[in-house]
């Protein structure tokens, strides 16, 4: 797939689907529902055919703060610094008191203030030429369809548990932006912004099809089948709960034909280089005796793809690449997340920060927790535990330890049955429902 140029409508065509590459999360929603758009194909607002250079000057320079400000928190003294800034840039306040938060704050002003002064519009001109409703996973894109007099509905999935004031207008009543909310959360958040209820719809995150099947979640069903067996190898979770397993799975497979498989996420700005390297010593001996096979999730970055070799032929697991170890990796966001989520299928536990990636644990996949970057991650992780469906990460180099015993207490399976049976599934299912509406 390729974001350099606005395809043309197919027949099928229900919507424009706009991202933007600033990380991870907000392509990653808009690739579970690309479906949805002009040749399958999600259109980054940063980056499509002669996109202006004034506009394309502003994403590039938010795109490389966001980036070096989630990189920055290993830099001395500075790295401190930096990441406070980040930490106020992205606050989201504390739900209680409840209380009206509709008050427009410096953030927002000065985004709307770029789009007034025409930011965004040859964008809006553009996918105008052939309206259909816009399903934007990034809030300045929605604003400027909203400022702009986009013709056509106007719809912004919200990619976390709870969001940033910049994320509504700073005159929501008068708004025509329509939000799908993944969490009650969200949900609740949004109205305290000031936006109606009307113009919140409650739909879940949009998950992959291609972990989930149909709404019937046989492919979910069945990896976690296969998961659970490795997750519970002394049985005691199984012979706890089986009424429960029963109930949603059915009968277990006797084996799940492959080792117990960590996945472990960098992000897309690849701010826990460090942290996979710690997990790569701490693992190193088990892996090499086949008690656990490592997929490392990279990305498109290359330096990021070499640091990784670096490191597993520093501790003698080059050799072992493409069996006990998998890089996980692609040319292109698109395709990336078309591997990561077939990997994903053959994975037991997925260790990441608290990203867009925590709803993933409704497939029935239990996360590790790594530290938070942002005031959206922090809220993210509350929610997994609350949710059951995540654990804080220990010492990491003692990973080794640790895991081993989450998995032999079969906790990590009742986290996993705890993400599947409590987190919303139907997402995407829900988005398109209303997309297609008449």
């Amino acid at each position: 797939m390729s974001t350099s140029s606005i395809p043309v409508e197919s027949p099928k065509s229900k919507a424009w689907v706009v991202s933007v590459g600033m990380g991870y999360g907000h392509q990653r929603a808009a690739y579970n529902i690309a479906h949805l758009a002009p040749d399958g194909i999600p259109l980054n607002a940063n980056d499509y055919e002669n996109i202006p250079k004034h506009d394309r000057k502003i994403w590039e320079r938010s795109r490389g703060l966001y980036e070096f400000m989630s990189n920055a928190s290993h830099i001395p003294l500075i790295g401190g610094i930096l990441f406070s800034l980040l930490e106020r840039i992205t606050k989201i306040f504390d739900f209680y008191p409840k209380r009206n938060l509709s008050e427009s704050n410096f953030g927002l002003r000065y985004l709307e203030s770029l789009i007034h002064k025409g930011w965004g519009n040859h964008l809006i001109e553009k996918i105008g030429q052939n309206p259909l409703p816009l399903v934007t996973t990034f809030f300045a894109s929605a604003h400027m369809a909203d400022y702009f007099n986009y013709k056509e509905k106007i719809f912004c999935v919200v990619t976390d548990t709870d969001i940033a004031r910049t994320w509504v207008s700073s005159d929501p009543l008068s708004s025509h932006v329509t939000y799908f909310a993944p969490t009650i959360e969200a949900e609740r958040r949004l109205q305290s912004y000031g936006v109606p209820l009307e113009k919140i719809i409650l739909t879940g995150f949009p998950l992959p099809k291609s972990n989930i099947g149909t709404e019937s979640f046989e492919i979910a069903k069945n990896d976690l089948a296969k998961r659970i067996i490795n997750l519970d190898p002394t049985g005691i979770y199984r012979k706890q709960f089986a009424p429960l397993i029963e109930t949603y799975l059915g009968k277990l497979p006797e084996q799940s034909g492959r080792p117990l498989t960590l996945m472990f996420s960098l992000g897309g700005a690849a701010a826990q280089r460090d942290l996979a390297i710690n997990v790569i010593k701490s693992l190193s001996k088990k892996i090499k005796a086949g008690e656990i096979r490592l997929i490392l999730a990279v990305g498109i970055k290359k330096e990021v793809h070499d640091v990784i070799t670096w490191e597993l032929k520093l501790h003698g697991l080059n050799s072992l690449i493409g069996t006990n170890v998998h890089i996980l990796e692609a040319p292109d966001i698109w395709h990336y997340f078309d591997v990561f989520n077939q990997a994903l299928r053959d994975s037991d536990i997925l260790w990441t920060k608290p990203s867009e990636l925590s709803f993933y644990a409704g497939l029935g996949i239990p996360i590790i927790i790594a530290p938070a970057i942002g005031s959206q991650e922090d809220f993210n992780r509350e929610w997994l535990l609350r949710m059951g469906a995540g654990i804080n990460q220990k010492n990491p180099m003692f990973a080794d330890e640790w895991l081993n015993d989450l998995v032999q207490d079969g906790i990590l399976a009742d986290v996993a049955m705890h993400g599947f049976i409590e987190i919303e599934k139907k997402g995407t299912f829900n988005i398109e429902r209303e997309i297609c509406k008449k």
